[in-house]
């Protein structure tokens, strides 16, 4: 499942290709949306912004109407030029977008919701998202009492609740909870205040690193690769995600990797380190 960095730097590649253009056409294999398209068409509209929310990607045309997605685990936005090639088959495109200069593509999005002004105010899976650690005023001190309220919880699981701490996925986790010493089967409880805090701000600064803006004012998609270590060599950019029975890059000792929880999300970590 993409990740609030992956989400993040989707939405501000949109913004920078969207933001102002009028939409030329839209199409949809999704029966709800054309609905709402049928009766109050998106041809003609304006895009104002495209934003994310911790793994919901938002994008608000004129006339108070709003796109959202969420990806799941398959899903992903594509940029084109007119007459690119696509780089996924036809039979994987959900949402399609174009203005005069560009078509932009929904493949395979599982989540797709049109909102007017009002309902998007309304609408339960944001209006009760925890603290977004992308936010330029994450609010820690909310998300370490959201945390703190999970205390029958794994920390492993608690991290990754969106009510809690919007943006964490299973990467973010098993990095945040190496880098803090604290092993994923702990739970929220025997933890002291002082280390939820640091594992939170451990969070809001991996993602925000993750997201840091390129010169210039293209609209590329990110390419590179999602860094937690500060190393350069691509083979060193995580410190345990991906590394099962690969040495701990601090004390040596075998990296475990399970399905924890009642979801059995992947996490990995180091057994000597991670008490």
């Amino acid at each position: 499942m993409p990740e609030g960095d992956t989400i993040f730097r989707a939405a501000r590649t949109l913004h920078r290709a969207l933001r102002g253009e009028r939409l030329t056409r839209f199409e949809s294999v999704l029966p709800k949306l054309n609905r709402i398209d049928e009766d109050a068409p998106l041809a003609g509209r304006t895009v104002e912004e495209v934003s994310a929310l911790g793994k919901h990607l938002l994008m608000r045309f004129s006339g108070e109407l709003t796109l959202r997605t969420h990806m799941r685990m398959s899903g992903s936005w594509h940029i084109y030029r007119h007459g690119e090639a696509w780089h996924r088959a036809r039979s994987h495109m959900r949402i399609l977008l174009e203005t005069a200069a560009w078509v932009v593509v929904g493949f395979d999005v599982p989540i797709a919701d049109f909102f007017s002004a009002e309902a998007l105010v309304r609408e339960d899976s944001l209006r009760l998202l925890g603290p977004d650690t992308l936010s330029p005023n994450f609010d820690l001190v909310e998300a370490q009492k959201r945390l703190r309220a999970r205390g029958n919880l794994p920390v492993g699981e608690a991290l990754l609740k969106q009510r809690v701490v919007a943006g964490i996925g299973n990467v973010f986790k098993s990095e945040i909870l190496f880098l803090g010493k604290v092993a994923p089967t702990v739970p929220v409880s025997a933890l002291p205040d002082a280390k939820l805090k640091e594992l939170l701000s451990t969070a809001e600064r991996l993602l925000k690193s993750n997201v840091k803006d390129g010169k210039g004012d293209g609209i590329v998609t990110f390419t590179g690769m999602r860094r937690t270590t500060g190393r350069s060599d691509p083979s060193e950019r995580l410190w345990v995600y991906g590394r099962s029975n690969e040495p701990c890059r601090i004390c040596g000792t075998r990296i475990a990797f399970d399905k924890l929880g009642l979801e059995a999300r992947v996490t990995y970590w180091c057994p000597q380190c991670q008490v």
